[in-house]
Formats: structure tokens, sequence, C-alpha cells
């Protein structure tokens, strides 16, 4: 079972993030407010959850622990799928969710795409009162503020090539490219920021 993943995002969709670790890229789906905290090139951790169907293996993950452990709560009610369950954390926090439950807030619930009033009336049911509000807003403190991205050097060469009129996302695509097509390390070096600079500028001038 794959519980947590420490590596590079390679790239972000709606849905899902690409995550290179040690050169294996995991597809990991993800609520949008967590998508929303990572970028292409960051270094970031994600706590995971395995999900074994008839047809499919598919990783669910999260950036704060609190949320995973949301999450898992979630499945147990009957009914409640790892979709659902994302679409949840996708639409309220995890202090947002335990107050509606403790509230009995049928409709904050309901507002979650794929969920609807009987399926939050039996999150309720089944939730209500074996969720710790305190433990979570105590955990919210530590874990839940904006990640921070590990400076890896790559951003400054991004924001080099940025300056000179290219495109974010091309950018970050030519610099990836040239760190590993050149074998360099991460983070960068500081002798390294021109020398991948340079590179970078040459792979975007053969693709104009």
């Amino acid at each position: 079972m794959i519980g947590m993943l420490t590596g590079r995002v390679d790239s972000v969709e709606s849905d899902a993030a690409l995550i290179d670790v040690g050169g294996v890229g995991y597809e990991v789906r993800m609520s949008s407010s967590d998508l929303s905290r990572i970028h292409a090139g960051q270094e970031t951790r994600i706590y995971t959850y395995m999900n074994i169907s008839q047809d499919a293996v598919t990783l669910h993950g999260f950036l704060d622990r609190d949320a995973k452990k949301t999450f898992l709560q979630l499945i147990k009610v009957s009914g409640i799928g790892p979709k659902v369950a994302q679409s949840l954390l996708s639409t309220l926090t995890p202090i947002q969710l335990a107050h509606a439950i403790a509230d009995n807030d049928a409709t904050a619930l309901a507002k979650a795409p794929g969920l609807g009033k009987k399926g939050a009336q039996k999150i309720i049911l089944e939730l209500k009162g074996s969720i710790d509000l305190d433990q979570i807003e105590g955990a919210h403190t530590a874990e839940t503020a904006p990640q921070q991205p590990i400076d890896t050097g790559m951003e400054q060469v991004v924001e080099g090539l940025i300056s000179l009129g290219w495109r974010q996302q091309d950018a970050q695509q030519a610099v990836t490219e040239a760190i590993a097509d050149n074998d360099i390390n991460t983070p960068l070096a500081a002798e390294d920021v021109p020398r991948v600079l340079r590179f970078a500028l040459t792979l975007m001038d053969r693709g104009r």
C-alpha cells in the first residue's frame, strides 16, 4: 500500500497531478483545492490512499493528514465512494465538513457534486459523534497553512525565461527537459542556474 509520495510535480490537470518520484510517474487524483496549491516543477509531499476496484487501481492524494483522515472516514459511510469523498473535499475543507456534520447541516454537504441530500443525511447519521472537531481544528493550525514549495533553483530559471517573454508553461517544460537532458542535479547549485538558463533557451529557440 502506498501511503505517501515525495517528489517533483510533473504536471497538474483538472482532477489529478502527475508526481515524479525517482523517475517513476504516479498519477494522483486530488481535490481541486489541493491542486490549486501545487504547480509543475515544485517539490512536494502528498499523503495517499490506494483504492483497488475491479476496474482500476487509483491513487487519491492529500496535502494534509487531516484531509486524508476525513476522506477515510467518508468512504466508510455506506454508498459513499472515493469519487464522492474527493468531491466533498473539493467543496468543503475538513473543518467545514466537521462543522456541517456536527450541526446537522445536510444542505452544506449536498453542495458537493454527485452527493445529493439523501447522501448528505446518511453521512451525518453515520459520522456524527465519531469526528473529533477539536482534534481537526488543532491539526489545521499546524498542517493546513499553504504548503511552502522547496526551493530547487528551477523557479529562478523559469522566472528568467518569463521575463524574456516566454509563457510560464513553456518555460517550466524547457527547464525540466534541460535539467534531465544534461544530468543536472536539483536543487540547483548557484553556478548551475545560468547553465540551465542557456540550455533551456536553446531548447525553446529550436521549438520556435
